[in-house]
């Protein structure tokens, strides 16, 4: 007898009593979405900020080369999309929509609807994702409800930009992706 057999045999012999599965607990849901998200946010290192004020830093700030994937802000655009992402190798700022948004944690829900270039949200130096409020769902298991009825072939949460701190225990904001994340709720 092999030893898989044996092993299967010996659990078939166990006969133990059939336990019912834990029951999944109603989770609570923040009142205040908004406020929870930008609480949320900000401790991703992340931030949000209005249209106006998204709109005054573009104004004021020479980020160089800039693509908007968001209609909202189309006409900060400065360069064209690249057949390959090593055309954003050098992208200052990329604006982007997102789908979804979850309260407890800051994270957005992107997919490829979202995305013109798959790499955008991770290439480009400073991240602007553009949140309507009524997309701000309270926790992880209402937007997980929300993507299974996707039929992306690719997504990703995003909940603050890149960020590591393995090196001598200190956390260092973006280390391998996008240095900043801004949101804009509209």
């Amino acid at each position: 007898m092999s030893s898989k057999t044996s092993i299967l045999s010996a659990i078939k012999g166990l006969h133990m009593e059939e336990k019912p599965l834990p029951e999944i607990p109603d989770f609570a849901i923040a009142e205040d979405l908004v406020a929870t998200y930008t609480a949320a946010l900000s401790g991703n290192k992340g931030s949000v900020v209005t249209k106006e004020e998204l709109e005054q830093l573009l104004d004021e700030t020479n980020f160089g080369k800039i693509y908007s994937a968001s209609p909202t802000f189309s006409s900060y655009t400065t360069c064209d999309l690249p057949s390959h992402p090593a055309g954003f190798a050098d992208l200052d700022l990329a604006i982007i929509e997102g789908q979804f948004a979850s309260a407890e944690n800051g994270a957005i829900w992107l997919d490829e609807s979202n995305l013109d270039l798959r790499a955008l949200p991770f290439i480009t130096a400073h991240l602007v994702i553009v949140i309507k409020k009524e997309n701000i769902v309270g926790n992880m298991h209402q937007a997980y409800e929300l993507i299974g009825s996707s039929s992306s072939g690719f997504g990703v949460f995003i909940a603050g930009p890149s960020k590591t701190a393995d090196i001598e225990q200190s956390l260092v904001v973006g280390a391998h992706g996008a240095m900043s994340l801004k949101v804009v709720i509209l």
